[in-house]
């Protein structure tokens, strides 16, 4: 099949392989951009860090939070240039989207995000039409009820995170020690993107992924099957270091994890305090 060029550089941005690479590897996998990547990292050409996306489009993260931490609202609120997205009328628009989110509660998801008729859609038609730059709302998230929330907010608004604390007590929240916790691990996911709580959190598939596209790199250095076993998992915990929030270095303590970051503050708190969910936007960003 015939490979536009345009897909050529796409697959380039993405990976870092070079364009008569990326054109093979796309010719290879009759188009696909997952598979093209796929085969692209197991010639080692490509690069587990990069994503299959690049920022493009400019706006800003909108967030709301309950005084008593309870729940937590992030909208990415997208537009055409940094200009506009620091108008007023802009900064009110995410503030009725907000709003919208939090007035629907638990019937607020992707499908009412981006129905034509909803109140998400109807609240961007006049903004677009006064200040003449098309703008969206691709995606909030929407913590309630379920532990205590916090939030980070990167300067110049183009991150936000939302993460999400399980055996947290009223008399815990008050305290320094969780206050600076908290602030912590949110500048953390801010800074190294983790996708998962913990290796259980992991998807069984995208391991098994993993270890073929790990497999594949190794296999034609004729090593022993053990050895080559050994390899493989060896480069699964380097990925599980890049990934799984609970085994990352710590951004504070490069000689700590995050794991034992918690392990410490919860015993300064005297109680187990974990993060059970989080969740990290940033503008622009095609996951």
């Amino acid at each position: 099949m015939a490979i536009a060029a345009a897909d050529v550089k796409k697959l380039r941005d993405a990976t870092g392989a070079g364009m008569m690479e990326c054109k093979a590897a796309l010719t290879e996998a009759n188009g696909s951009f997952d598979e093209a990547t796929t085969i692209l990292r197991k010639r080692g050409l490509a690069s587990a860090a990069k994503k299959a996306g690049r920022a493009t489009s400019e706006g800003l993260i909108g967030n709301r939070i309950a005084a008593d931490h309870s729940s937590g609202i992030l909208v990415e609120v997208n537009c055409e240039s940094d200009f506009v997205a620091r108008t007023d009328d802009f900064q009110k628009l995410i503030q009725d989207i907000r709003g919208a989110i939090e007035k629907a509660g638990d019937a607020a998801n992707d499908a009412w995000l981006s129905d034509p008729n909803g109140p998400v859609v109807s609240l961007l038609k006049p903004v677009i039409g006064k200040l003449g730059e098309n703008m969206a709302a691709p995606r909030f998230v929407r913590y309630a009820g379920k532990g205590y929330v916090g939030q980070y907010i990167h300067p110049g608004a183009k991150v936000g995170v939302q993460v999400e604390f399980a055996g947290v007590t009223p008399d815990i929240a008050r305290r320094e020690e969780f206050t600076t916790l908290v602030k912590e691990i949110a500048m953390q996911i801010a800074a190294l993107s983790p996708k998962y709580v913990s290796r259980a959190a992991v998807p069984p598939d995208e391991l098994d992924k993993e270890r073929a596209i790990y497999r594949a790199q190794v296999e034609e250095t004729k090593k022993p099957a053990n050895i080559i076993d050994k390899i493989v998992e060896g480069k699964l915990g380097s990925y599980y270091k890049q990934f799984v929030l609970v085994d990352q270095e710590s951004v504070r303590d490069s000689k700590m994890t995050v794991n034992d970051v918690l392990t410490a503050a919860s015993k300064a708190l005297g109680a187990t305090v974990s993060v059970s969910r989080f969740a990290r936007l940033r503008v622009g960003e095609t996951l």
